[in-house]
């Protein structure tokens, strides 16, 4: 998907009308940048992007996670411990140009994962409207709004949405299919509704 000077990934219009409810944005540029280690995450970025159009940009990491379940929970608890912020893979040309970035990720240990923290930390967001969206096993969101509200204390952070994803932790991975996907739908819709991206 990146190589190269790794320019964002293209998908569909720039801004769109779905066919069960109509686009409020008149015109207004969408980036929609996502986490996904079980593709729960990217399954909801992408009912997004087929409600509002936009484009959608997966955030990879210069150096992958471990495939190893307990690895990764060490690796990230460490990272969050020191404040450190793995590099990423993605770049995104002209991020300027975006009114309207959505933002997805996991909650991982109650906190916003670190590479969400490195793609806030490493942008000028100053002025845009960021409207955050995030899977979970369950347990709820935790801190992680209240830290995407502080690494991005210039724009504008609409509600955001959560809905349970996977537990990978027992072994239950990508659940975004058949009556969740068709419930999800819904629910996003919903939301786009209630802060009036859609009509």
């Amino acid at each position: 998907m990146f190589s190269g000077c790794l320019k964002a990934q293209q998908s569909g219009t720039e801004t769109g009308v779905n066919v069960s409810g109509e686009s409020t944005l008149r015109g207004k540029k969408v980036l929609i940048v996502y986490l996904s280690r079980t593709k729960n995450t990217k399954a909801v970025a992408e009912i997004i992007q087929k409600q509002v159009g936009g484009t959608l940009v997966s955030l990879e990491l210069e150096r992958p996670y471990p495939e190893n379940y307990q690895a990764i929970v060490e690796q990230v608890a460490k990272e969050n411990s020191n404040g450190y912020l793995p590099p990423l893979k993605t770049k995104i040309d002209s991020i300027t140009r975006y009114d309207i970035i959505f933002l997805g990720f996991p909650t991982w240990g109650m906190q916003l994962p670190p590479p969400v923290k490195s793609f806030l930390t490493s942008h000028n967001l100053k002025g845009k409207t960021l409207i955050p969206f995030n899977t979970n096993a369950g347990y709820g969101i935790g801190s992680t709004i209240q830290t995407v509200k502080a690494l991005a204390p210039n724009c504008n952070i609409l509600e955001g949405f959560s809905t349970e994803g996977g537990k990978e932790r027992d072994g239950i991975l990508f659940v975004m299919k058949d009556e969740n996907e068709k419930r999800a739908q819904l629910e996003v819709h919903k939301w786009l509704q209630k802060i009036e991206i859609l009509k």
